[in-house]
């Protein structure tokens, strides 16, 4: 690895343990020498959100063969969230450096990451006070993933050198293209993504009805400045259509402290 120091580095997703995603950004980063533990889910788990399984049992078992022969790969039958903990508690021998979750197959972007499986297995990792990056390439349409584990690797050289006044989430999103077209590498703020959303009714073999939903973005939908921000800071949202990587801190803290400092202005507690 040269002067590049060798990290311990857990890996999850909601895509599934045979997404190529999480292959491509596991075996890239085994190929320079990272100690790498992949736990994914046994099959495709996107848009879980931080879910977790109580009312069953978890199965889990070792994957040999698809990933770089470095690469301690288990397969779980849980959540993105289930897979972060089981790791942490019944796989690996050491805490990790970094949990990362990705590459997801298609953007996490505004309220996109409150659903997202990815961002969850890496919040899962924050919130065990464990630096965490959930990637996203940003298309549904391509499987070119090399672009962003190669962004993946210097974003993690570049984090471990960090002192960070709190255990950092970050949530990236690369644009699908080729290297030379990305625009640059901007710090965003989540947008917001708004939604048509329809329960398509339809039927079994059997003529028993079940419905499916069909979700269609119609506008990205700008936001007002954050004073806690530098000005004019982009969203997300608005960056990534400029081919801008973006990277997002997130926190998993959802209080509202505008609302809560109205209500205490108030004295709504006064009989």
């Amino acid at each position: 690895m040269s002067d590049r120091k060798k990290l311990n580095i857990l890996i999850s997703n909601d895509d599934g343990i045979f997404a190529l995603g999480v292959r491509t950004l596991a075996d890239t980063l085994a190929k320079l020498g990272h100690q790498i533990t992949v736990v994914c889910p046994d099959r495709e788990r996107s848009a879980t959100g931080h879910g977790l399984t109580i009312h069953h049992p978890l199965r889990a078992e070792q994957v040999n063969s698809i990933f770089h022969p470095q690469v301690h790969a288990w397969s779980c039958s849980g959540t993105p969230a289930d897979c972060v903990k089981f790791a942490l508690s019944a796989v690996m021998d050491e805490r990790p450096d970094f949990v990362l979750s990705g590459i997801n197959h298609g953007p996490n972007l505004g309220t996109d990451v409150l659903y997202s499986g990815t961002v969850s297995a890496a919040m899962e990792g924050t919130l065990e006070k464990i630096p965490s990056i959930a990637f996203s390439l940003a298309n549904y349409a391509t499987n070119e993933f090399q672009v962003a584990a190669n962004f993946a690797v210097k974003l993690v050289d570049k984090l471990k050198i960090n002192h960070f006044p709190r255990t950092p989430l970050l949530s990236v999103n690369i644009p699908a293209v080729t290297e030379s077209e990305i625009a640059g590498v901007v710090i965003t703020r989540q947008g917001l993504r708004r939604y048509i959303e329809n329960f398509e009714q339809r039927y079994d073999p059997h003529g028993k009805t079940y419905y499916w939903l069909i979700g269609e973005i119609i506008e990205d939908i700008p936001q007002p400045e954050d004073p806690n921000l530098p000005p004019h800071i982009l969203t997300d949202v608005q960056a990534i259509r400029d081919r801008y990587i973006t990277i997002t801190p997130l926190q998993y803290n959802l209080t509202d402290t505008v609302t809560a400092k109205y209500l205490y202005g108030q004295d709504f507690l006064k009989s």
